[in-house]
């Protein structure tokens, strides 16, 4: 069942609402929608009331204004999400959800916990490499939304074919191909958006910054950037994962979240 909270510039936000417990937002990345957190639903229903959120442009989710994008939004609608909640919840983002995620925490004052899977913050290593963007381009103005996010996993989240085959084969992959024309805005977005540590020095909610071990470099750094500016984190290491531990570790992933989350 999917419900709506209204964001900050009336834009509907949709959430799938699950489980019973204490409330975890999810927050997906690009391509993605509510869907790719289904393998790792059923254990987190067992402890929380899961509220699986679209992001604004796919699923069930409106997309108010979507040729002026702004990143900015999505942290509002993150936090929006959050606010509507009747209790203080946890949050967990993942990639860009995860950026959206960290932006919406200095949005709130509901939060309990945090949990950042590697967003995409900038440190001066090239994320997004101008020739992978032209091919993404290419393959949206031909048609080809499965070539288009392929080529995002592939090139971009340096997926190897074994994660890209694990992606492929997931139901979820239905609605990254639906949500393919918002890979562009939100490339965009992240690369020009400006990481402030020192607006984080107050904020003591605590983190848990999940990592892949066999990441790519930007994605660690970036990560480590995180865990400098944010005073009450800490790194987490998943051994031999990369950006889709959910898929390709599950019982791994799951095991680094409860860890964290169910610690008083």
């Amino acid at each position: 069942m999917m419900n709506r909270i209204i964001s900050k510039d009336s834009t509907p936000i949709a959430y799938q609402q699950s489980g019973k417990g204490p409330p975890l937002v999810l927050v997906h990345g690009t391509t993605a929608d509510h869907t790719r957190w289904a393998p790792v639903l059923q254990p987190l229903e067992e402890h929380f009331t899961l509220y699986a959120l679209d992001r604004r442009g796919r699923g069930e989710s409106g997309d108010a204004d979507a040729e002026h994008y702004s990143i900015e939004r999505e942290f509002d609608d993150v936090a929006a999400v959050v606010d509507s909640i009747g209790e203080p919840a946890y949050l967990l983002g993942h990639s860009y959800g995860a950026l959206c995620s960290l932006e919406a925490a200095l949005r709130t004052r509901n939060l309990r916990k945090l949990v950042l899977y590697e967003p995409p913050i900038p440190t001066g290593i090239e994320l997004y490499p101008s020739e992978s963007v032209e091919r993404i381009r290419a393959a949206l103005a031909a048609g080809d939304r499965d070539g288009a996010v392929a080529i995002f996993m592939r090139e971009i989240a340096q997926a190897p074919q074994r994660d890209l085959d694990v992606l492929r084969s997931a139901p979820a992959w239905q609605g990254r191909v639906a949500a393919a024309h918002t890979i562009l805005r939100e490339i965009l977005s992240s690369d020009t958006y400006i990481f402030e540590p020192a607006r984080f020095r107050q904020m003591t909610v605590p983190t848990l910054l999940l990592l892949g071990g066999d990441s790519p470099p930007f994605l660690q750094r970036a990560t480590q950037a995180a865990q400098a500016a944010l005073p009450n984190s800490r790194i987490a290491v998943m051994p031999g994962q990369q950006h889709v531990a959910m898929n390709t570790a599950p019982d791994l992933f799951v095991r680094e979240v409860l860890r964290f989350l169910l610690v008083n």
